[in-house]
């Protein structure tokens, strides 16, 4: 975990202010009882993008870093004060933080929502969003790890469709910010989410191999993010319904008997038998064991994957890595196995 946390060193930062932090107390889905779903607008050059560290503290030079990057992209960064310094390991109290995020999605000068960095603390804030707020002032909403908790709970409740790609400190590559324009500013209906041609280095290592576990094809809208913040949804409000979904996983320096119990946590749970497919990026560091007699990462994964009879498929380009496609969540989307392809049917912004 506390590699996970120093891997997501991340950045972004301005002013700005409007909504105080909204306490729900019912814990239903707002929204989408209607089923109602709702696309963001898309990017721009010149929009203004408001960063937010909803969890860990952001250094300075990570911060400017991922400014700069913004600048270069054609953005124009917008941040509060919020996000610089530390309330122990999170950048600022649950309070201050759930109304930095409150606040960019209510202030209409905010055209996007980028989240400078990932790292614990999402989970702190989830009944101090404002969901009602959101739903009245829809906006992309990208990051990842941690984010995976944002991401699928605010589309859960509002309908909203938000996006796990890279954060301001991993939001330097241009493999990751073509995926991320192609997905944002310029979508199109049937766009494949390619994967990085890999590295000699990384074709040896076995995180990185790609590789088929069940053969076919399934359609289901997406969902999912690290496996470790999925798992830490289960039995909370907020928990995950896989049903017909595409559940794409990821996780970073988490040993495989690690992996074994959070993947046998979900089987035995109420919807993860009934996804349509499982893509899995890349687990970093999760292949490694202090015991001498530990499966690998490959076997938990075909042991505990295999028997649900859905596509399974590992190594696609997501997770704490250099190169990082941006996918949907809520988009509908087809997974074929065999050619470790994701392919989104529709476009996610308006």
């Amino acid at each position: 975990m506390a590699n996970r946390r120093k891997f997501l060193g991340t950045a972004l930062t301005g002013a700005g202010a409007f909504l105080a932090p909204h306490v729900l107390s019912a814990h239903k889905p707002l929204f989408l009882e209607q089923q109602e779903r709702i696309l963001p607008k898309k990017l721009k050059k010149r929009d203004t993008i408001g960063l937010v560290a909803p969890g860990y503290a952001v250094k300075p030079e990570v911060l400017k870093d991922a400014i700069e990057t913004l600048v270069k992209m054609g953005f124009k960064p917008h941040y509060t004060k919020r996000i610089i310094g530390n309330h122990g390991y999170f950048s600022n109290t649950d309070e201050e933080r759930a109304k930095d995020l409150n606040e960019m999605f209510a202030n209409p000068e905010i055209d996007g929502i980028l989240c400078a960095r990932g790292g614990y603390g999402c989970t702190r804030i989830m009944d101090m969003i404002d969901y009602d707020s959101i739903h009245k002032n829809p906006k992309v909403l990208v990051g990842f790890s941690d984010i995976t908790a944002l991401l699928n709970v605010i589309f859960k409740e509002t309908g909203l469709v938000t996006f796990h790609g890279p954060v301001g400190s991993t939001l330097n590559d241009a493999y990751s910010i073509n995926h991320l324009e192609n997905v944002l500013m310029q979508p199109k209906e049937n766009y494949e989410l390619t994967n990085v041609e890999l590295s000699q280095e990384q074709s040896l290592n076995p995180e990185y191999e790609r590789y088929t576990i069940t053969s076919g094809k399934a359609k289901g809208k997406l969902s999912g993010g690290s496996l470790t913040l999925i798992n830490a949804l289960i039995g909370t409000a907020h928990e995950i319904d896989f049903t017909d979904t595409i559940v794409c996983i990821e996780d970073v320096e988490e040993a495989p008997y690690r992996i074994d119990r959070m993947l046998t946590q979900l089987i035995e749970g109420k919807t993860f038998k009934n996804a349509a497919a499982i893509a899995i990026g890349v687990c970093a560091g999760c292949n490694s064991s202090n015991n001498d007699l530990s499966f690998s990462l490959r076997e938990v994964l075909v042991d505990r994957l295999k028997p649900l009879g859905i596509p399974v498929a590992y190594g696609l380009s997501f997770g704490h890595v250099e190169n990082n496609f941006t996918f949907p969540i809520g988009i509908e989307a087809e997974m074929d196995a065999d050619r470790l392809s994701l392919t989104l049917l529709e476009k996610a912004v308006s």
